[in-house]
């Protein structure tokens, strides 16, 4: 049977809260074993399981702190499910190649989102907003 939106909301979100808490054991639990990991533009490209991952959570959480997302919409398919989501925090680390330097930090996130019959998730694709974040955290 395919998962209904609340279940999928369930899950996301429980990932979401995850990365709030920067909680890398906590985002990668959310995963199937198989899972596809997609960042668009990610130096690594697209990766396979929560181990091939979990890299990219560990450099995401020392680039930025006190994280929240704000959902603006989604839309749901059969065991899919696309969220439009404002990010908001503070960039301390080098997010995406750029020194951040403490300064506040907002941008808009696109997630493709894929479950399985078991609720986790099996695939996430996640686009974002580059363009806000260089306006944001010009280098010298």
């Amino acid at each position: 049977m395919p998962l209904t939106p609340a279940q999928m909301d369930r899950k996301i979100d429980e990932h979401f809260g995850f990365e709030a808490r920067d909680d890398v054991e906590g985002v990668l639990r959310t995963f199937t074993p198989d899972v596809e990991h997609d960042i668009v533009g990610w130096p690594t490209g697209p990766t396979r399981g929560p181990d091939a991952a979990r890299p990219f959570y560990e450099t995401l959480f020392s680039d930025l702190s006190d994280g929240q997302i704000r959902c603006i919409r989604r839309l749901y398919g059969e065991d899919f499910l696309v969220d439009e989501s404002v990010w908001n925090g503070h960039a301390p680390g080098r997010p995406f190649g750029l020194d951040g330097r403490g300064r506040p930090l907002q941008f808009r996130l696109l997630h493709v989102v894929e479950f399985a019959g078991t609720g986790d998730i099996r695939r996430e694709n996640v686009w974002v907003d580059l363009a806000a974040i260089l306006q944001q955290l010009p280098q010298d």
